[in-house]
């Protein structure tokens, strides 16, 4: 289904029955990156997962996104389909819209959990974000499939699971450039660190032992800051741990929901 909202096409999907739950899916993939876990979520939860602003169906505007505009896409979406509060799941830059969420729109929010993000991105960052977005305008996506893929997932579950591999290497391929170039602007801005203390939804931090991207420090310094935080390090995992260790990260999350 899609939706217009804050001037752009919104595609999301909705199932079961129950409080609401939002999904926010990584950098380079959509909403299907959740489909095992919004299937058990489901049961208990009314789920809505979207396309992010370049992402999957969703329109993608070619230029440099922000977060306030990020923040003002899912509001206007919650707004379109009438839904006053929600539990907010946000991975890696879903994880980085849900801090953003927190302090933005409190009264919106029941549990957030933060799984495989950071709170920060220094100046000496941007440099390798210039440089992915450049290598994307020029050789297309499928030039990052693998370097992406070899940093979500650990050497073991790669080898042993081809058709994942093949699955989500197709979801990084297929995204919009411009989305790529989109997000990679805004998350280049990201500083919310010395703000987090004023978050006062219940917050569940999850990472993977073995994120490369955004280790266990930068997950530990978000638990840090926001009352209350529970802090998983999930081992034998990497940057995609809702795939990877899926079992795992269910049974954590339906914990922290109650």
């Amino acid at each position: 289904m899609k939706i217009q909202a804050n001037g752009i096409d919104i595609h999301y999907e909705v199932a079961g029955n129950g409080p609401w739950i939002t999904l926010a899916h990584s950098l380079a993939t959509d909403l299907t990156l959740w489909d095992a876990l919004a299937a058990v979520l489901a049961k208990r939860y009314t789920v809505l997962r979207y396309d992010a602003r370049g992402h999957g169906q969703s329109s993608a505007p070619d230029e440099p996104y922000s977060f306030p505009q990020l923040v003002d896409d899912l509001v206007g979406l919650l707004d379109a389909l009438k839904i006053e509060r929600t539990h907010f799941v946000g991975l890696s830059m879903g994880g980085m819209l849900g801090q953003h969420f927190a302090l933005a729109a409190p009264e919106r929010l029941d549990r957030l959990a933060i799984v495989s993000s950071t709170s920060r991105v220094p100046p000496e960052g941007h440099p390798l974000w210039d440089e992915r977005i450049a290598v994307a305008r020029a050789q297309g996506m499928p030039a990052h499939v693998e370097s992406t893929l070899a940093r979500w997932f650990t050497t073991p579950y790669r080898q042993s699971h081809p058709e994942v591999m093949a699955r989500i290497g197709a979801l990084i391929a297929a995204t919009p450039v411009a989305g790529f170039a989109g997000w990679g602007a805004a998350i280049c801005t990201l500083d919310l660190t010395d703000k987090l203390s004023a978050v006062r939804a219940p917050t569940l931090v999850v990472c993977g032992a073995e994120d490369p991207g955004t280790p266990p420090a930068a997950n530990a310094a978000i638990a840090a800051q926001i009352p209350g935080a529970r802090l998983e390090i999930i081992p034998h995992a990497s940057h995609q741990l809702v795939i990877e260790q899926s079992e795992t990260f269910t049974r954590l999350l339906l914990d922290f929901l109650g």
